[in-house]
């Protein structure tokens, strides 16, 4: 028997579609970072069914399936202690599913937002001939920037804000390629959009803007929902959380225990127990205080940006939703303070409550029948850790992903199981 290659599952996908005479549609969520991405993705996986009832789905089982078709498409080289294994052929099985939807698959996930060109051309290539749509979501400058580095600390940098915004803004920003550096990868917002319209025409190219500060919540997803062609109302908002930031004390706790970290402790160990674990458990169920703005002298730099921005989108040809307007700082910035300059017994404050919860994670991860019965938010984060005490140990589920990335033929099968849980075809009934 000879072996069946992913240009083989490509074809079989491309077969279907045609013999049934359909031609589905792939929105692909590109990002930007911080724009209201986590809350949307959690929204719609939590709301499979509800969705599925309308023609959407999701390629995949879990959003770490877009996650890990992001780190292989991007060829982003894994960890060996990394429990969950290799991602190689994981956008292979994602782009293959999509493409057997009767009507609409969603892949979202902000990382794709760092492709290069051949990434993207790749990307691109393997969905068709589904009709494929880019949808970018984008927010104001001003409040984007703490946001972001905020992130950043919760990825285990441990740069000031002030240092790192003047690199940001005094160096990279001017750069003659600032797409080289981290942030600008993500979020040189133009370039990026025409980028990917180089192989998507500018009118499947959608960018939405996202909702502004203190605006209903449901904004965002009320215009991606017209987007997907979804009644709004049938998905259940509370299913989703947003990706909080986190007060002053907190975040500066976190980014002087990044200075101290050891850096041999690997990034995916970070992830899952204080990202994850602390961050989003911990920390951000604490009382709001206050929250991380743009200081006072950067407001100008940020308003002038805004109008290079919004001029570029006019008449670009680009689908845009919204208002283009929500893409512009406020007149004036909110009062400034410095995370580096917070009191002390806040700080310490923060470290106490952020030692207890990594001890009680610590705990329900060695003995995961002692935790509380998890909620829908919970459940997320400890569910691959169950999943390794369940099926015996970490190494049998990356020997299981090892071998998908070295056969195609496990990579079909993968499919051809994801087709007959979600069935695709069938619009929900």
């Amino acid at each position: 028997m000879s072996a069946v290659t992913d240009q083989d599952v490509a074809a079989t996908a491309t077969a279907r579609a045609k013999a049934a005479g359909q031609r589905p549609k792939v929105f692909l969520h590109i990002g930007e970072p911080k724009t209201g991405t986590t809350f949307l993705q959690q929204l719609i996986w939590r709301n499979r069914a509800e969705l599925s009832a309308q023609g959407v789905v999701l390629p995949g089982h879990h959003l770490q399936d877009h996650f890990r078709a992001t780190q292989d498409l991007n060829g982003v080289p894994i960890n060996p202690s990394d429990p969950t294994g290799n991602w190689k052929g994981e956008w292979d099985i994602l782009a293959a599913e999509a493409k057997l939807a009767s009507r609409v698959a969603v892949i979202s996930h902000e990382l794709f937002a760092t492709a290069n060109e051949q990434e993207v051309e790749r990307a691109v290539t393997s969905l068709r001939p589904a009709e494929v749509h880019v949808v970018l979501t984008a927010r104001d400058i001003a409040t984007l920037l703490p946001a972001e580095w905020q992130e950043t600390i919760k990825h285990r940098n441990a740069r000031r804000f002030e240092d790192w915004l003047s690199d940001v803004i005094d160096v990279e920003s001017v750069a003659a390629d600032r797409r080289r550096h981290g942030f600008w990868r993500v979020h040189d917002t133009l370039k990026l959009l025409e980028l990917w319209s180089r192989y998507v025409p500018p009118d499947r190219v959608h960018l939405i803007t996202a909702a502004p500060r203190n605006a209903d919540s449901s904004l965002l997803w009320r215009r991606f929902a017209g987007l997907l062609e979804v009644d709004p109302a049938t998905v259940d908002l509370g299913r989703a959380r947003a990706n909080a930031s986190l007060g002053l004390p907190e975040i500066e706790f976190l980014r002087r225990m990044n200075e101290a970290l050891s850096p041999d402790i690997p990034d995916w160990y970070y992830m899952w127990r204080v990202k994850e674990g602390v961050a989003h458990r911990a920390m951000a169920a604490r009382p709001a205080g206050a929250r991380l703005t743009l200081p006072p002298d950067r407001l100008g730099w940020a308003q002038e940006y805004a109008d290079g921005l919004i001029a570029g989108l006019k008449g670009s040809g680009y689908d845009l939703i919204g208002d283009l307007e929500e893409l512009r700082p406020p007149a004036e910035s909110p009062a400034f303070a410095s995370p580096a300059d917070q009191p002390t017994e806040l700080v310490l404050d923060a470290a106490v409550q952020a030692a207890a919860a990594l001890v009680r994670n610590e705990y329900w991860v060695e003995f995961p029948a002692a935790a509380p019965e998890p909620d829908l938010i919970t459940r997320s984060i400890f569910a691959d850790r169950v999943a390794f005490r369940i099926a015996g140990s970490p190494w049998l589920k990356r020997t299981v992903r090892n071998i998908t990335s070295r056969s195609s033929l496990v990579r079909r099968l993968r499919v051809v199981v994801w087709r007959a849980l979600e069935r695709p075809g069938s619009q929900g009934k």
